[in-house]
């Protein structure tokens, strides 16, 4: 089987390194915010060209103490995308806020700032825009959005992390220095991930940065003095060691991504049905996943499986039709554009070490399934 990430592929490439990382690590006796989490936090932020990086146990921890950090709670709103990993909105219900849903850009599959303006309000905090499958979002009109009405970008940088996106005459910016405050998640099949669950938040404010490292580790400044009421979401420093490993091979696998999601753009535009990703002329995706669209989604990623090709539907349902959100009051049709997505988005394998021997594979297998006749194997 093809699989659609292989994990232990891009391990092959690193062992001896990784592997002596993780020693290094055991034989110290520092397991948790030790000094690998410390080195991986600076360089980190030097990478992104940000001011403060504070490491979590989570992407999605990252999100609920970035909101947290914010002082954003019941009675608030944050607005975001109806087409997302749960965890972007579970963040919003954790610290009690409700969660504002906008439909997405068919091309991009990211909200739309034209929506966000139609339900900005004088209870909404924030605005947390999801790059997903590591394709900017369109961050100009929310940028002027959100200082027109004083409220924070939250940027949920999960699939995204490398990417950039620039303002009219200005240098590319990375996601995650954009906004307020950018997370991060290091799940093992991220751009770069580690053999773990691990997050990041990023901000170029020191009081929230100081405010992010207290709720990260219960609360304190000071050991056994809790200030406020935190968590404990402190990295492994397995992990950090790991991703430290990790970091100086993401830029050219990325490019690696980059070459292979324009190849799957040449060898799939002329099959009738196929719809390609698109991007933002102002942007550099890295491509976390290279999703298209087909028609009878299912029979495809059937098809496809039937052949020894691995693909995921990222993701079959919209926030909105989730039982999690039903107190929302949204029905089906609310969000045409979304729920046509989750109706139609297929990922294809998509990782670095992927070749194009097996990409062509994929390719071969949707011309083959798209030609065959419903109800025929």
């Amino acid at each position: 089987m093809l699989p659609i990430c292989d994990l232990a592929r891009q391990y092959q490439t690193l062992k001896s390194d990784i592997d002596a990382a993780v020693a290094g690590v055991l034989a110290s006796g520092h397991y948790i915010m030790g000094p690998n989490v410390k080195a991986f936090e600076q360089e980190l932020a030097a990478y992104l060209g940000a001011a403060h990086a504070i490491a979590m146990n989570s992407g999605t921890d990252a999100l609920h103490l970035a909101l947290r950090a914010l002082e954003i709670g019941p009675g608030d709103e944050v607005i975001t995308t109806a087409f997302t990993f749960a965890a972007t909105s579970e963040a919003i219900g954790m610290v009690g806020a409700t969660p504002v849903l906008v439909d997405i850009d068919p091309a991009t599959f990211n909200l739309r700032a034209d929506q966000v303006a139609t339900v900005i309000s004088e209870r909404t905090r924030a605005i947390l825009p999801v790059h997903l499958y590591g394709q900017p979002a369109d961050m100009a009109p929310l940028l002027e959005l959100a200082t027109a009405h004083g409220v924070a970008v939250v940027e949920d940088c999960a699939q995204s992390i490398g990417s950039t996106w620039s303002a009219p005459g200005q240098p590319p910016r990375p996601t995650g220095t954009i906004g307020t405050i950018g997370c991060f998640s290091f799940f093992p099949t991220k751009n770069l991930g580690a053999a773990g669950d691990g997050g990041m938040c990023v901000t170029a404010d020191p009081r929230l940065a100081e405010r992010l490292r207290m709720l990260r580790s219960h609360g304190w400044k000071s050991k056994y003095y809790q200030e406020i009421l935190g968590v404990n979401s402190r990295l492994d420093d397995i992990q950090a060691a790991i991703l430290r490993v990790k970091l100086p091979h993401l830029d050219p696998w990325n490019l690696a991504r980059r070459r292979l999601a324009a190849r799957y753009d040449r060898l799939l535009a002329d099959i009738p049905g196929v719809g390609v990703p698109g991007k933002l002329p102002e942007t550099m995706p890295v491509y976390h996943q290279y999703t298209v669209r087909v028609p009878d989604r299912d029979r495809v990623a059937a098809a496809l499986k039937e052949a020894g090709i691995e693909t995921q539907v990222y993701y079959p349902y919209p926030l909105h039709l989730l039982p999690i959100h039903a107190t929302l009051g949204k029905i089906e049709g609310a969000f045409p554009e979304a729920e046509r997505a989750c109706r139609e988005v297929l990922s294809l394998p998509m990782f670095p070490e992927l070749t194009d021997s097996e990409q062509d594979l994929v390719v071969a297998a949707i011309k083959v399934a798209l030609s065959t006749p419903a109800g025929i194997h």
